[in-house]
């Protein structure tokens, strides 16, 4: 039975990591004084990074959720920010 357990937990662990792989979260920075999509799950500090919004299975979801939070700034929808690659 604890070899059982023991098997579960450790698939359980090494499959976590793999279900963030290809998420997308929102990031709002004190260093950009905006708000960054980023591929990691990010760690709030309290410095630099004040909010993280997510995860979204998408890029054009992270880009929509992004576009309703009024702490961050408007984007132009036809350009394509750096953070955004």
């Amino acid at each position: 039975m604890k070899r059982v357990m023991l098997t579960g937990t450790l698939v359980a662990a090494l499959a976590a990591p793999a279900v963030a792989d290809g998420m997308f979260w929102v990031v709002g920075s004190h260093a950009t004084s905006g708000c960054s999509i980023v591929t990691s799950n990010p760690v709030v500090d309290g410095g630099n990074i004040w909010f993280v919004d997510g995860p979204y299975k998408s890029r054009g979801d992270a880009k929509l959720a992004r576009s309703t939070i009024a702490a961050c700034p408007k984007v132009d929808p036809g350009k394509d920010e750096a953070d955004d690659k």
